[in-house]
């Protein structure tokens, strides 16, 4: 298989259809192991009470970066997997449907969105042949119309970057991602692309984060990036995380491939801040006659908090947190222990690393 034929590949299985299931007709199938956006129904194998065509929304997938909510119109039955034509404008669009039944209101309700809402967009039918034909016939456009306005892009002298091209599933739309770091004037593109492939143009600026998702590539732990793998909804992640973490303040380390904050540093968050609440306030320093001392870092995994005099900033104490209350407890009290070195259980020598960064430099990289 040539570049251009895995490309044209990868394009198919961007859109959840899969080259290697493919049916009598010589034809793309679906597959859901091609599609990141993938739904686990647990109520599957369930049938609802009562009349089954009740729940009157289902989810519908497109090409690899978003789905929607669609209501049913009429008497149609429709299961996770079927081809379904859906309103759109101008036109109609061509999708998967991924989720039907129960788990629909569920994720609904998780997403904000009314049931009842009649601005929800319908379900026309399922696709039939002449919409898969017009469907396939798109797809196989996106490549070449990708590669043409890379290259009036490059002739306009535009400063951006073209990610991704998706047509609406009858031909008469597409969407052109990009990004930017400054405002664009794309008139004249829009102009051009019109003319020369005589489609409704829409041109839709995303973020570093959403063009990495496009993309794909192979993170810093070896595997593919997450964004490119399941995840669909990205949550904010910001110094603060990797501070609370206790991870070295390194942009070199915490950036993605995107040049964002990695999206794997909010994987354990919820952990560190759930077992943090247990430790004492650190930013209360010790008291001692020898002097007092502030804390420098903990582990939580050991429970023990780090501190170092405020004379002696080379000399780590790790402290057990139990020793750390009870040295507050006397210091409210009033009382003042003689050292530190009473309640440590070992000292290290403090080793600068290659934590200090400018903070221009890591607010960069937050969102």
């Amino acid at each position: 298989m040539n570049s251009s034929e895995k490309k044209n590949t990868d394009n198919y299985m961007a859109h959840g259809l899969c080259m290697k299931c493919k049916d009598e007709s010589n034809a793309y199938t679906y597959c859901s192991s091609g599609s990141k956006l993938t739904v686990y129904d647990e109520f599957r194998d369930i049938m609802p009470p009562g009349r089954i065509n009740r729940y009157d929304c289902v989810e519908v997938r497109f090409k690899n970066n978003h789905k929607d909510f669609y209501r049913i119109c009429g008497n149609l039955s429709l299961s996770p997997g079927d081809i379904v034509a859906v309103e759109a404008v101008p036109g109609h669009d061509v999708g998967i449907v991924s989720l039907s039944g129960p788990s629909v209101f569920r994720q609904m309700k998780r997403k904000n969105v009314d049931p009842k809402n009649l601005e929800i967009r319908k379900i026309y039918r399922k696709a039939k042949p002449t919409d898969i034909e017009k469907w396939y016939a798109s797809i196989e456009r996106e490549l070449p119309t990708m590669k043409r306005t890379k290259a009036i892009i490059e002739q306009l002298k535009l400063e951006m970057k073209l990610n991704d091209v998706g047509f609406q599933g009858d031909g008469k739309k597409a969407i052109f991602y990009y990004t930017a770091e400054d405002r664009v004037d794309f008139r004249t593109l829009i102009k051009m692309l019109a003319d020369e492939f005589k489609i409704r143009i829409e041109m839709r600026q995303i973020g570093a984060r959403q063009e990495s998702a496009k993309l794909g590539g192979i993170g810093s732990c070896g595997r593919e990036l997450c964004c490119s793998t399941y995840i669909h909804h990205f949550q904010s992640v910001s110094t603060n995380t990797a501070r609370v973490q206790q991870l070295s303040l390194n942009p070199q380390k915490l950036a993605g491939q995107c040049g964002k904050l990695k999206c794997c540093l909010n994987y354990e968050l919820p952990i560190y801040n759930d077992i943090l609440k247990s430790f004492p306030d650190a930013s209360m320093p010790l008291k001692t006659k020898k002097g007092r001392a502030f804390h420098h870092k903990s582990d939580i995994f050991k429970e023990l908090m780090w501190y170092n005099y405020e004379n002696d900033a080379g000399n780590l104490m790790a402290i057990p947190v139990e020793n750390v209350k009870k040295v507050m407890r006397l210091n409210k009290k009033g009382k003042f222990p003689e050292n530190l070195e009473d309640f440590a259980i070992s000292k290290e020598n403090k080793i600068d690393d290659d934590s200090v960064s400018s903070k221009e430099d890591l607010s960069k990289l937050a969102d």
